[in-house]
């Protein structure tokens, strides 16, 4: 299935025949539903990763020439000067990262090594490398009900993944060549399944126990499948010269919606979920937005799939596979 368009697509492959990218943290939730979509294409990628999570997303890529696994860490930086000094690069996809709420609060010490340290290294020793670096929207932290947040909005970041991911973004843009993504709430499966992401998790607890318990019902968030954020760096490399030097929300402009709204809508294909509220208890996890992506629409963007997509594939996929423990934590 084509992601673009059939101009579009013919201009990725040319683009493809002469471009190597480097993906850390590439066997990780997005690098590789993102891995495989370049490949498709004719990309060169060699993949970075230290598989903390054991997971092993890639057996079915070995045959492609164009892929190369290299077992490695971001944080130990002979490792990387090493491998930066040595090889070139058209494009680095820093994707290795302590992602999350609950872990980052757990681990703050490692996630700022991995998450801001091993990214001012990169920074300081790529070559020539374009960069795109997906950062997170939840850096807006918590604002008032009505605030649409656009790519100028205030920054306020809740969390340890949040402050760490703001300050990686902020080093990259100053440092010039590079896109950043405000990744919306992703969801979708992917070979590096992650049950933890709000719509995964809420759609796992509709097939597993037919019940979800809401906090904080009203806060809002953003979302995006997996997919399109993958496409999102197709992308901004078909569209450098416009795109660099930016940053853009991307998630999906029809999605600004609360918790209660989006348990609803899986409600609409679980009939038998019963859904609900928490008063006394509350989120750790406090982020309440609305986000603005119209910087990336108006580059001509589009999104592909859509929420009851993602919905759907869940149902299918969680009643096919009976055990899900697949978190980030």
């Amino acid at each position: 299935m084509n992601e673009f368009s059939e101009e579009q697509e013919q201009k990725i492959k040319e683009l493809a025949k002469d471009t190597t990218i480097l993906i850390t943290g590439g066997a990780g939730y997005l690098g590789s539903v993102l891995v495989e979509m370049l490949l498709d294409r004719g990309f060169k990628v060699v993949v970075l990763d230290n598989l903390t999570y054991f997971q092993k997303p890639f057996f079915n890529l070995f045959s492609n020439p164009n892929f190369e696994f290299i077992y490695g860490d971001v944080t130990n930086e002979k490792f990387m000067q090493d491998l930066l000094q040595k090889r070139e690069f058209d494009y680095i996809f820093p994707l290795a990262a302590i992602v999350g709420f609950p872990i980052s609060e757990i681990k703050p010490e490692i996630t700022w090594l991995i998450n801001y340290k091993a990214i001012t290294f990169l920074l300081n020793h790529r070559k020539n490398s374009k960069i795109i670096f997906p950062t997170t929207n939840s850096g807006y932290g918590t604002t008032e009900s009505t605030k649409v947040c656009t790519e100028d909005s205030p920054l306020n970041p809740i969390s340890t993944y949040g402050k760490s991911k703001v300050a990686a973004e902020k080093a990259i843009i100053e440092s010039k060549e590079s896109i950043c993504f405000r990744l919306a709430t992703l969801f979708g499966f992917s070979p590096r399944m992650r049950t933890d992401l709000l719509v995964n998790d809420f759609v796992y607890k509709a097939i597993k126990d037919k019940s979800i318990v809401l906090f904080e019902k009203e806060f809002k968030r953003n979302f995006a499948h997996v997919k399109d954020a993958s496409r999102g760096f197709i992308w901004g490399m078909l569209n450098w010269e416009k795109m660099k030097n930016k940053v853009y929300n991307l998630g999906h402009p029809d999605y600004n919606l609360t918790k209660e709204e989006l348990a609803l809508k899986i409600k609409e294909y679980v009939p038998d979920l019963h859904i609900s509220y928490a008063k006394i208890n509350s989120d750790p996890d406090k982020r309440n937005y609305i986000v603005s992506n119209e910087r990336l629409l108006s580059t001509g963007f589009k999104f592909k799939y859509s929420l009851e997509d993602g919905i759907k594939e869940l149902i299918r996929g969680y009643n096919a596979f009976k055990d899900f423990s697949f978190r980030n934590y």
